[in-house]
């Protein structure tokens, strides 16, 4: 599979997991509190904008791709097939 589909997918899904899992939610709840409700503050309106959050997450990506690749690479087939398995059953 190509590279940057894998890394728009490990993008995609990273990005689910900081704004939407449950697994996530206390740390949301931290920046929250730390720094009021995301209509109020930039910090917290990242934390709930997949939008806005996949940018910073994107970076993140392609600095992953080009500093460690070899470490990076199997990690972003997991997350890859992970985005894809969560698409495919939102729209089943």
């Amino acid at each position: 599979m190509n590279d940057d589909i894998v890394d728009a997918l490990a993008v995609h899904r990273l990005t689910k997991l900081v704004v939407d899992d449950y697994l996530t939610q206390p740390l949301r709840d931290r920046v929250i509190r730390r720094f009021g409700q995301p209509d109020e503050s930039k910090t917290a309106y990242l934390f709930h904008c997949p939008w806005c959050a996949s940018i910073y997450i994107g970076i993140g990506v392609v600095a992953a791709r080009t500093i460690a690749p070899k470490v990076w690479r199997p990690l972003s087939y997991a997350l890859a097939f992970s985005s894809v398995t969560g698409l495919i059953e939102e729209h089943s």
